[in-house]
């Protein structure tokens, strides 16, 4: 406590309590009060529309209680939330979105409320105590990386690297999503810009990029032979691919993005018993069977890599810091606009 000595007695008291051990809630009461409370209401970014209802469906299975699933993308999930708080209405109860620079601005201003899920200390080590603080915890993974349609683009001929999307062969042929909309596009620029300098982006400029806003319409794009290449989500693009479409994933040599996307509960929830059981239940085996049936990475150690998925122990990743996300990802929306002129 010697740091916290020449403070004054509220700075004390405020940070102590920032780092005070999370609540804990006992799972058959939680069970209780949130099928007497009825529903929750979930923005998320974390998925596809099909893989955000599904685990909203699963919720309701288990447990009786309806989950009103808000699904869009990152930008709009928080733009939303903020409409929300600015107008004094607690509409969202649990917030899960992909740009974890939100988390950082919104537990500042106090509000998340402090929710430790007892089933945290069963996912894989990588992914726990994401905040410390107890506010946000990581509920989703995963991974930027080359896709291609494989109909149209032999696997030797695909790219490799991600510098190979500057390649004039490529010009009027790759797609991506827009950092302005995608949390998981905004991380995928701010580690382009941090690796290559924002010069990579003046090059791909003028390979004139078919530019979406999610970075799942990049599955659209190629699945329709409107571009062949893209900087696309390899959970995404293996689901499709599942599906029977032409598509295929080239993990780059020079590192595949990891997204890290967490989900906090919101402050003032009307809904508190099932919002605190609906974050257990991301991190159920239930929870993680779905997301590796829409080929996202499962956090439960026990659930396999979705087929067709390289283990993430098998793939060398990146990924920019929580504080470079932060402040870097504004940063970049700016410099795309200015580059790409939307």
């Amino acid at each position: 406590m010697k740091r916290l000595a020449g403070l004054a007695p509220i700075a004390v008291l405020v940070a102590v309590l920032a780092f005070a051990p999370a609540a804990h809630a006992d799972i058959k009461d939680l069970e209780e009060g949130a099928k007497k409370e009825g529903e929750l209401t979930w923005y998320v970014a974390h998925y596809t529309s099909e893989g955000a209802e599904d685990l909203g469906r699963g919720f309701t299975e288990m447990y009786g209680v309806k989950v009103n699933v808000v699904r869009t993308t990152a930008q709009v999930a928080y733009q939303r939330l903020l409409q929300d708080i600015k107008n004094n209405q607690t509409i969202c109860d649990v917030f899960s979105s992909t740009d974890v620079g939100h988390y950082v601005r919104l537990a500042a201003e106090g509000r998340f409320e402090k929710y430790m899920p007892e089933t945290e200390s069963k996912i894989a080590p990588t992914f726990r105590n994401f905040d410390p603080a107890g506010f946000y915890h990581t509920t989703s993974a995963g991974l930027v990386v080359l896709t291609y349609n494989s109909a149209k683009v032999k696997a030797e001929e695909a790219p490799k690297k991600w510098q190979d999307l500057l390649d004039m062969k490529w010009k009027g042929k790759v797609s991506i999503g827009h950092p302005g909309f995608s949390g998981y596009v905004g991380t995928w620029v701010l580690t382009m810009k941090n690796l290559y300098g924002w010069s990579y982006f003046d090059k791909l400029e003028k390979n004139k990029p078919q530019i979406g806003r999610s970075i799942n319409d990049t599955v659209t794009a190629l699945n329709a032979g409107e571009r062949q290449v893209a900087a696309g989500a390899d959970g995404s693009t293996l689901f499709s691919a599942s599906r029977g479409n032409p598509l295929a994933v080239s993990y780059p040599t020079d590192g595949s993005v990891l997204i890290i996307a967490p989900s906090a509960i919101m402050k003032g929830t009307k809904h508190p018993n099932a919002a605190k059981l609906f974050m257990e239940y991301l991190y159920s085996v239930e929870a993680a069977k779905i997301n590796a049936k829409h080929f996202a990475i499962p956090l439960r150690p026990e659930v396999p890599s979705p087929p067709g998925a390289k283990p993430i122990s098998e793939i060398k990743t990146i990924r920019p810091t929580v504080a470079e996300i932060d402040k870097g990802v504004p940063e970049v929306i700016e410099q795309w606009r200015d580059t790409f002129g939307n």
